[in-house]
């Protein structure tokens, strides 16, 4: 299986990329396509010990994380995510991985891969670290003005992705909320609990966002404006819990000798909640694996992303998500007038 890097693509690029890269394809992942600045890719693969599985695309072309992304890519049809993504149009890899512009990444997406089946609006799906294990956010920042119906979208897909790729059997859903109750909300909540409430998912109803760190869920629905919001915020708070402590461990012997004691479980927490324990974020609803990595992915990052992108074309997630008939949604929105 090949996977598709986009080498110029993320904060430390190529650098990062092409170690992640190095370290898939040693750690016997995948085979990698690195698609980008040849001669910056070959300078990077020098600092490593030579082996083989690795493949250069060429391309002197690239999106800037400030390039407004239709736009850049309409003048750049060479960049390397727009060749990245071709390769996987053209069958010639499995998934795509990048750490570049998301925009640009989804723009890619949908106009080289396609939408998925008769699905609208596809969703970042993430991650997200809680007290009962890993669950599923979606959408994480693809969608920030959404319908009823969109919401009813990233269930069905939070969902299959969560017992297809994630192993949790009849996944609970719920609906993220101002409050538990089914009257609470705004009109795009309130419609989509309804439309929710009437499938066969596994709907467990509205759910708070103190409910997210308990795992009181399997797959937490949004909009993406919410679930973007949400990500940085789990994000800032995390980092900021470790430079506290790192800041009162150092105020007394006390404290340093506890700190030496919690160590090995401070460590473990550490590594739950790193976002490059995860790799990178499934684009879902595309005919085609796109992984969204977070800008300021290392190599550990990078290389745990392609392992995601293995996961996901093994366990076939774009021909289960193709399966996925919406027509009855928006025939029901119809019916009680949402849409």
């Amino acid at each position: 299986m090949k996977i598709a890097v986009d080498a110029m693509g993320g904060d430390y690029a190529p650098g990062a990329m092409v170690a992640g890269a190095v370290a898939a394809a040693r750690a016997g992942l995948a085979e990698i396509i690195l698609v980008g600045d040849a001669v910056r890719i070959e300078q990077e693969l020098c600092r490593h010990t030579p082996l083989g599985g690795l493949e250069v695309v060429h391309t002197d072309q690239f999106i800037e994380m400030h390039e407004q992304p239709a736009l850049a890519l309409r003048k750049k049809r060479d960049a390397s995510i727009a060749v990245a993504t071709r390769l996987v149009k053209e069958g010639r890899a499995a998934a795509v991985v990048s750490a570049g512009s998301t925009g640009a990444q989804m723009v890619a997406a949908l106009l080289i891969l396609g939408r998925s089946g008769n699905i609208q609006r596809p969703a970042i799906a993430t991650v997200m670290p809680t007290l009962a294990g890993p669950k599923l956010l979606l959408d994480a920042g693809a969608n920030v003005d959404c319908r009823p119906e969109h919401l009813l979208e990233f269930a069905l897909m939070g969902s299959l992705y969560a017992e297809r790729v994630m192993g949790i059997n009849n996944p609970r859903v719920g609906l993220l909320n101002v409050g538990a109750e089914e009257s609470k909300g705004n009109e795009l909540t309130l419609n989509a609990y309804q439309l929710l409430r009437s499938t066969s998912l596994n709907f467990i109803g509205n759910v708070e966002g103190r409910d997210i760190a308990k795992g009181e869920a399997d797959v937490f629905v949004c909009d993406g404006f919410v679930g973007n919001l949400l990500l940085k915020f789990g994000e800032g708070l995390g980092q900021a819990i470790f430079t506290w402590i790192q800041g009162k461990i150092g105020n007394s012997w006390r404290a340093k000798l506890g700190a030496a004691l919690l160590l090995p479980a401070l460590r473990q927490l550490k590594k739950e909640v790193d976002y490059a324990e995860y790799g990178g974020a499934p684009l879902l609803g595309v005919q085609g694996i796109s992984i969204i990595c977070h800008g300021s992915s290392d190599a550990r990052a990078i290389k745990n992303a392609i392992a995601l992108a293995v996961k996901c074309a093994e366990g076939k997630l774009v021909e289960r998500l193709g399966y996925l008939n919406t027509d009855f949604i928006y025939n029901e929105c119809r019916e009680r007038g949402y849409s």
